[in-house]
């Protein structure tokens, strides 16, 4: 060990004071032993026996001693170390809440019992833009932050009931104006700070700047309100759903009791009746396809179908809806009904392959089943005939009665037509008065049986229809495949020239196409 740190240490501290207590004991117990002896006359002998016990006794003692001292020394420096390990601790300490109280996020002020501020730590200097030093004690402060008058003297009597009476304050907003004429406003956190005797030394408040966040719940207020207003007048019901085999819905808009006859809530996790269950039986199978590969391969669908409301009435919905990608297993999209377009639609249709004046279906439609019919015939060796019917004398019921007589006669007619035939046959206006009969799987020979039928209930049942007073008669010429014809023109061309055949022959009659005919 080196000089400068021998004396700090303690074995050769208590060295020292053990070696100087025995070199002072062994003089003066030599010069007293000797002195003694001298006085008292004893013997030389006796002294010296004397002297040798005290410096016995002296170095068990000095031995003892420096044991003693030793270990109050160690103890000692032990002691020492720790304070001086203490001081420095208390120091970091101290300067670790110098550090959190200036360096935290949120303003922290401490307030003496009269209400001056003693702490404005950085947070405060960044919301309000007034440094520690133009607040520490100066009471115009509350002035500055807070402008107005009444609403000051609100703040102020706060912070009095805080510091006289200990009412904390918890979720207390300030709305303050900043240094730069900003308004913001503060959450405020506060209560007493008491001594370590229990007396009053002020108040610490914690505030956090909340004027972002609260423009940011009042924007979202402002879109929820927003948004409920454009979904509760949408006509139609906005939804998200699982896609399970009940499309259990866990949000549906206020459109959906217009729409289905229950309110939301009847809907909700399946809470009343499953939505899936209100699709039309015969639509569901392809609903419920269409949607699963739309969900496969992660793409928006629309689909059409028919919705059992509430109260029995069946109606068209459009549906347009996209898998989540975010959220697996949800679908979200918009539901609206579409039964008006739809029956338009339909009447359109009809309109399109239907005769106006009697409803029957027209010649392309005509044509068009009759070409699939021939089709089937050909594939599976079917038989297929057809009438060509024509009103006898119809022009001179026009001529005598009127046009719209002429009209009657036709749609009575096509009516009566539609009930002498079978669901499968069809009947259309041909063109003018002339009437075509489809008739799938019936032969030349059943067909020929049919159409006399039809001539002769026609004649019983409109007597005295003609204007020459008699009654309402009909020529009718009878083609089949494959004997009259192979193709839709040839068996119409056979069956027009078999009507003919029939006006020829007197009118009032039914006239099979012959075999010559069935080229084309």
């Amino acid at each position: 060990m080196s000089r400068t740190q021998r004396p700090h240490n303690p074995f050769w501290q208590a060295a020292k004071v053990a070696l100087a207590y025995c070199v002072t004991a062994f003089l003066w117990i030599a010069f007293s032993d000797d002195l003694l002896g001298r006085w008292l006359g004893v013997s030389g002998e006796v002294t010296r026996y004397q002297t040798i016990k005290g410096w016995g006794f002296v170095l068990v003692s000095g031995l003892v001693l420096y044991v003693v001292v030793l270990r109050y020394l160690r103890l000692s420096a032990g002691y020492a170390e720790e304070i001086a390990a203490q001081r420095v601790e208390i120091q970091a300490l101290s300067q670790f809440r110098a550090n959190i109280i200036d360096n935290a996020s949120i303003w922290l002020n401490v307030l003496d019992p009269q209400a001056n501020i003693l702490v404005w730590n950085k947070a405060a200097e960044q919301i309000t833009g007034y440094s520690r030093d133009e607040v520490r004690g100066n009471a115009r402060i509350w002035d500055w932050l807070y402008p107005d008058p009444q609403y000051r003297g609100f703040v102020r009597r706060k912070a009095t009931e805080l510091l006289e009476q200990g009412a904390s304050l918890s979720d207390f907003h300030t709305r303050i104006t900043a240094r730069d004429g900003t308004e913001k406003v503060i959450a405020w956190e506060a209560q007493r700070l008491y001594g370590s005797e229990g007396e009053l030394v002020g108040a610490i408040a914690l505030g956090q700047d909340i004027t972002e966040r609260l423009a940011m719940e009042q924007a979202l207020v402002e879109n929820e309100r927003y948004l409920t207003t454009l979904l509760g007048n949408l006509p139609g019901m906005a939804y998200r759903c699982l896609h399970d085999q009940h499309w259990t819905m866990k949000f549906v808009s206020a459109g959906c009791e217009p729409l289905t006859g229950y309110p939301p809530q009847a809907l909700l996790d399946n809470a009343v009746v499953s939505y899936a269950s209100l699709i039309h039986p015969e639509d569901m199978p392809r609903v419920a396809r269409e949607a699963y590969e739309a969900e496969t391969e992660l793409r928006p669908f629309a689909l059409e179908y028919r919705l059992r409301r509430r109260d029995g009435r069946e109606i068209w919905v459009w549906e347009q809806g996209r898998v989540l990608e975010e959220e697996s297993g949800l679908v979200e999209g918009f539901i609206m009904e579409i039964t008006e377009r739809k029956l338009l639609e339909q009447e359109l249709a009809q309109l399109a392959i239907r005769d106006p004046l009697t409803g029957l279906f027209n010649r392309r439609e005509l044509e068009r089943r009759l070409c699939e019919e021939l089709e089937r015939s050909r594939r599976y060796g079917h038989a297929l005939s057809l009438l060509m019917i024509d009103v006898d004398h119809f022009k001179a019921i026009n001529d005598a009665l009127g046009h719209e007589r002429g009209d009657e006669v036709l749609c009575a007619l096509s009516r009566q037509l539609q009930r002498s035939v079978r669901p499968m046959d069809y009947v259309a206006r041909y063109g003018g008065e002339e009437l075509l009969i489809v008739l799938p799987e019936l032969s030349a020979e059943q067909a020929r049986g049919l159409a006399e039928r039809i001539r002769s209930e026609t004649e019983a049942a409109y007597p005295g229809s003609h204007p020459a007073g008699g009654p309402l008669t009909l020529s009718i010429g009878v083609a089949a495949y494959p004997a009259h014809g192979a193709s839709v023109a040839g068996l119409l061309r056979a069956a027009d020239q078999a009507m003919y055949s029939a006006k020829r022959a007197g009118r009032n009659c039914v006239r099979l196409a012959p075999e010559a005919s069935a080229a084309g």
